[in-house]
């Protein structure tokens, strides 16, 4: 078998907030994470607010984005797309700006160190105003590397509210990501779809609870942004064996691994091998369907293809 951190990988759906390392978060005299894992989102919610706290300086701010990259290549990760939460951590800091640019100065300064390729989704809470999804949508069309926006949060809260800026970012150019079919069943992934212009579906797990909807996803082409060591550390899944991850593929889905920023990429591979029995031809049929589903540019993503096959093909 292969050394699944050797695997060229793209990874679609991590936030950068909990990605911060656990060492820099002690540093800084923040929380530990409780022990057993969380067992209710919104304790994840708040555990993960107060790292956030910490982050209070440009070069706070710079060196977990420096972080994050290094933690990323060393498990094969080659593209990714970084979700962070810029509009809130501006108006939290009083700096609308500096937050982001920051992050993107850290992301860039990962690239040159660590070859790794980073682009930024700017995610926004359900539960927040709309007003400040504007505000991120603007951010996102100030910088080049921000290639979408989208929400996220809870999911008992509607999209609706924000379907205007959905249509702006659209008709701008702006990728649209949201999450849905997380905690919250296949009403909350129609309304991506529908509401939201959605063209990948966070998580999205909870599509197997209508199969007409899995129908129209899978006619429409839109990718599973899949976190499983996620789903079972926040409780919406009771075990990796039984995550629907393998009735998702079966269901004919276009499904991506990724971490959520819960684990390393790595072992989110390897454990699909050691749960689900994955051999290396299916794991590198996973980094093919990730790359496939990025926003990569396509000179970017043939390159990475031929990657994966070459790895295939090393014994």
């Amino acid at each position: 078998m292969r050394d699944v951190r050797t695997l060229p990988k793209a990874h679609l759906h991590v936030h950068l907030e909990s990605t911060v390392r656990p060492a820099t978060v002690r540093e800084w005299g923040g929380p530990p994470e409780p022990e057993g894992g969380f067992t209710t989102f919104r304790q994840f919610a708040d555990q993960r607010a107060k790292v956030r706290e910490l982050l209070t300086t440009a070069d706070r701010f710079r060196r977990v984005a420096v972080e994050f990259c290094a933690d990323e290549a060393a498990q094969g990760t080659r593209y990714v797309e970084v979700t962070f939460t810029a509009a809130s951590h501006g108006e939290r800091v009083g700096d609308p700006e500096m937050p982001l640019e920051a992050v993107l100065d850290g992301l860039a300064e990962g690239q040159a160190r660590f070859g790794i390729e980073c682009r930024v989704l700017l995610d926004h809470s359900r539960r927040r105003p709309v007003e400040r999804m504007w505000q991120t949508y603007k951010l996102a069309l100030r910088h080049e590397r921000v290639i979408g926006i989208g929400v996220a949060g809870e999911e008992s809260y509607p999209l609706a509210p924000f379907a205007q800026v959905c249509d702006a970012a659209r008709d701008a150019g702006l990728h649209l990501v949201h999450h849905a079919g997380e905690a919250a069943g296949a009403a909350s992934i129609r309304e991506a779809i529908e509401v939201g212009h959605a063209e990948r579906l966070g998580h999205g797990i909870r599509v197997l609870d209508d199969a007409a909807l899995v129908a129209e996803v899978r006619e429409r082409g839109l990718p599973l942004e899949v976190c499983p060591f996620s789903n079972v550390l926040l409780g919406l899944v009771p075990s990796l064996a039984e995550h629907p991850l393998p009735r998702l593929r079966e269901a004919g889905l276009a499904v991506t691994v990724n971490t959520d920023g819960e684990t390393a990429l790595g072992e989110e591979y390897l454990r699909l091998r050691e749960v689900f029995g994955y051999g290396d031809a299916e794991l590198a049929g996973f980094a093919r369907a990730s790359i496939d589903a990025s926003f990569a540019p396509e000179e970017l993503k043939a390159r990475l293809r031929t990657d994966v096959d070459t790895w295939l093909a090393t014994s």
